[in-house]
């Protein structure tokens, strides 16, 4: 089974920072990692949508809960 969760960042550069810290604590049970937001080529958007594949499930509930610490972060997982 696969684990699949989509974070939605509000306020993508000042939440960036931590955002990373967070994910590099738990970098070894996340296989990918795809980050999506719009530009141009005059800025980038404050918000973003980041999608981890994880691969130990065992893990995902301190990830999850370290995650939805930060400000205006939602997250939603679906399992495959």
């Amino acid at each position: 089974m696969t684990l699949i969760l989509g974070v939605k960042i509000p306020n993508r550069l000042s939440t960036s920072p931590v955002f990373q810290d967070i994910i590099s604590k738990y970098g070894c049970i996340i296989r990918t990692r795809v980050g999506l937001h719009s530009n141009c080529a005059t800025s980038c958007s404050s918000h973003g949508i980041i999608i981890l594949e994880i691969v130990d499930g065992s893990e995902v509930v301190p990830l999850k809960k370290a995650l939805a610490s930060l400000d205006g972060i939602t997250i939603d997982s679906m399992n495959l």
